[in-house]
Order: structure tokens, then sequence, then C-alpha cells
């Protein structure tokens, strides 16, 4: 079984984002500006041993692969930006391409959403649109992965580079645009791309060209799943906030049939959801969350992966979406007990051995 993580690359300046947001800013920005909503409710998250690193770092990037490959994460899967030529966050890999460090299985998610204020994906108080142009744009970002795709730590299926994209019911012509990659990729000496499509929080239409879909959770479980129970909304003093029942959550994840039109399904899961660092009351929150939790939830998905999806893989959200309460990095207040949790439901599942983690 191959644990793999997805990891956002936002913790490093950018100029575009200095200008968006002020100067400095980085994810941990708005980490450190959360603030608890009601009782109970565990914010701000810090990071173990206030290690607010800068992923431009070398020493950084090969701590977090480090930890996560000592409990038994597989590789990464970076957010990869990019709006018709223009890349955005995209210092962090780059760096692990040019400086061969770390060793470390990864792949990529074309996270091809417009930015906005919102932080939601949409159409209003854009702050850069996502545009897909036409086929001398598409070879210009196939050149562009290239470099990645031909590197030998790229998590590969059928000898084929692992590509997945987030919306891909959002791009125009989108079968024309995989077909041209993977005619480009043969030309270039690979057997292909392995293209994935992401099951999230949003419409999900019927599409040629992918080999696999991935789901990703929570989102996918917000939008398809069974909800009767889940949401509930909070009395903030006048103010509305929503949050969701953490254990039904899960459930529904778990009672999910794995029969779906045939295609081949990477079975997902989640750690944690609270993006009130971003949104405020107008975030969603979990209850009912904690590490022990986690480990028994994930480790029956490790069984159903291998049961009945008959998949190696297992997406995880995530290994450091820290304003999205998403990581399995080590905080301040449970250290390392998500990731202690990873380890156990590995063992339990016959798929990691038992291996010294004091990282």
């Amino acid at each position: 079984m191959k644990l793999i993580a997805f990891l956002l690359p936002q913790f490093h300046r950018i100029p575009e984002n200095d200008q968006w947001w002020g100067e400095g800013f980085t994810e941990w920005t708005n980490t450190k500006k959360a603030v608890p909503l009601y009782p109970g409710h565990l914010q701000p998250k810090e990071p173990f041993e206030q290690y607010y690193y800068d992923l431009t770092d070398r020493a950084a990037r090969n701590w977090q692969a480090e930890v996560a490959k000592a409990y038994g994460i597989y590789g990464f899967c970076y957010y990869h930006y990019w709006f018709k030529g223009k890349p955005l966050l995209e210092r962090p890999f780059n760096q692990v391409l040019t400086s061969g460090e770390p060793q470390f299985p990864f792949c990529l998610s074309w996270a091809n959403e417009s930015w906005t204020r919102k932080w939601d994906g949409g159409d209003n108080e854009l702050l850069i649109r996502q545009e897909y142009g036409d086929e001398e744009d598409w070879e210009i970002h196939f050149y562009e992965l290239l470099k990645a795709f031909r590197d030998e730590r790229y998590i590969r299926i059928d000898n084929k580079p692992v590509f997945i994209i987030y919306r891909p019911g959002k791009i125009p012509r989108c079968d024309e645009m995989l077909n041209l990659w993977n005619r480009l990729a043969v030309k270039n000496g690979l057997d292909g791309i392995f293209f994935v499509r992401t099951l999230g929080g949003f419409e999900i239409p019927s599409q040629n060209g992918f080999d696999a879909s991935v789901e990703f959770e929570p989102h996918y479980t917000f939008a398809h799943g069974d909800t009767q129970r889940l949401w509930h909304y909070m009395d903030l003093g006048g103010k509305e906030h929503l949050v969701f029942d953490y254990d039904q959550a899960w459930l529904s994840i778990l009672n999910r049939s794995h029969h779906r039109n045939g295609e081949k399904i990477f079975p997902g899961a989640y750690v944690n959801w609270d993006n009130t660092p971003r949104l405020g009351e107008r975030g969603q929150s979990a209850i009912g969350a904690s590490p022990r939790k986690f480990g028994w939830y994930l480790t029956k998905q490790i069984g159903r992966a291998k049961s009945l999806y008959q998949s190696d893989y297992l997406f995880i959200n995530a290994w450091n979406e820290w304003a999205e309460g998403a990581f399995l990095e080590p905080d301040r207040r449970y250290q390392f007990r998500y990731l202690e949790e990873v380890k156990k439901a590995l063992e339990q599942a016959g798929a990691f051995p038992a291996v010294d983690s004091e990282t």
C-alpha cells in the first residue's frame, strides 16, 4: 500500500502574494492569525517546535521527506499551478528537480482553478484567472512538465508518469489536450502519461482520456456522499458558522460503494478540515477529530483500498495544508501522534515493517 500525501508549496514568498495579500504573505500568515470561534475550537494551529519553515530552504524540504518516510508515507503529490504560460509557487518543486533532493517519490496535481480572494476557485474577486489557450499553449505546458516526468523519482503506473488534474471539467477541449500530451510524451521517449482526474466537491462530467480517478476527501463526500446528518450551523453571536461531524464524514467515506461505472478509483483519506484561518466564520470546521479516530478510520480505508478497490495507492489530504486544518506534519498540540497513527495503520495492514521513527 502506497500512501501519497498532497503537499502545498505556498510556504514561501512570491511577488504576486505580496501584492494581493500584503508583504511577506505565506500560508503561515493565515495560520498564525487564526482564532478560536467557539469552545473547543482548536485554533491557532502551531507547528511542532515553532518550525515555521520556508520551502525554498533545502533543509525544510529534506526534513519533510525524512519525517514522511519514517512514518510510512510513500510519496508527495505537489500542487502545480500554471495559468496559460505563467507558473506560480513553482520555486520549491523546481528546486527539488534541480537539486536531486530529497530522494523521495513524487507526482504532480494541476490545481487548475482561478485564484480568488474567497479561496474558492470561482469567478468573483479574481486575483488571477485560469485560462487554457490552444495547442501551442498546451505544448508549452507539456514541455514545462516534461522535466518532472523524466525524473527517476516521479511516481509511475504502467511505466507512465502519474499526472492529476483537479478540475478537468473546466478545461475546454480537454480530451484533445490529453491526446496531444500523450503524443508528445511518446515522441519524447515516454510510454505516455497516466492521467488521473480528481473527484472533488464539484460537478463531475463524463470525460474521456483519463486512466483513473482519485477521491479528494472530504470534499468529494461533501458534494457526493451521504450528508443527511453531516452539517450543522453554529450560532456565533448573530453569525452562523458551518460545522460538520468528523465521524459522519468518515463513515460516509467508508460506506461508499466502490462500484462506479467500472473506472479505476484511487481511494482518499483526510486528516481533518478547518479552513477558518482563511475565511473566519465563513469557513467550515470539523467537530470531533482526533489522532486516534483518524488512525482507526485510516486503517479501515487501507483495508478497503486493498480488498474492494484493488488499489495499491491511497491519497491523503494532506501533508501540510495548515490553513485548512488538513496536515500530517507534527504540531504543538498533538506532536507526532497523527503520523504515529499512519504508521500503526500500515503495520496493521501488513504494509509497513516496524522501524524506528524518532525523526
